[in-house]
């Protein structure tokens, strides 16, 4: 599941890779083009630093911070976008399926804690009813692979609930 802190390393990145390409076509020894450089290197180094530390999670040249898709998964999980639709598809018995905030919390701690194979997995099987080998076509790994995420996803789902 791609995030849009994803997203933006990608547009980052093509637009630093556009800089370079740019750069090669100035003349160095055009003192025009030599002032055109030196912002054009000023500009890539700036978008290293923030790809950097969009990747990381942390300010670069630091030791600390966080694990960037940890840190971006609990913001986009604690947003609840993703909770309504999984809400609409559990309309049981044409009654709806209420969460309370802390519910959602604890559900949004639950899908952060989980990588995003084990979620895919963990997902397909318990609210698709899928088996682990039909899951294991979908997500393109063995059927073993497929059990072994679910395995930890339970545990992890386990851990958080009780």
């Amino acid at each position: 599941m791609e995030n849009w802190a994803d997203n933006l390393i990608r547009e980052y990145a093509a637009g630093r890779e556009q800089l370079g390409r740019l750069k090669e076509y100035l003349d160095k020894d055009n003192p025009v083009d030599e002032q055109d450089i030196k912002q054009i290197n000023s500009m890539i180094e700036s978008m290293s630093f923030a790809i950097e530390w969009m990747e990381t999670g942390k300010q670069p040249g630091t030791f600390r911070g966080i694990d960037k898709r940890g840190i971006y998964q609990r913001q986009y999980f604690e947003s609840i976008e993703v909770i309504p639709d999984i809400m609409e598809q559990l309309d049981i018995n044409n009654k709806k399926l209420y969460l309370t905030r802390e519910e959602k919390l604890i559900l949004a701690d639950i899908f952060a804690s989980l990588s995003l194979r084990e979620r895919q997995c963990f997902i397909l099987y318990t609210a698709q009813g899928m088996s682990m080998g039909k899951i294991a076509e979908v997500v393109g790994v063995s059927k073993a692979t497929v059990q072994s995420y679910i395995t930890r996803a339970k545990k992890k789902v386990v851990e958080r609930v009780y």
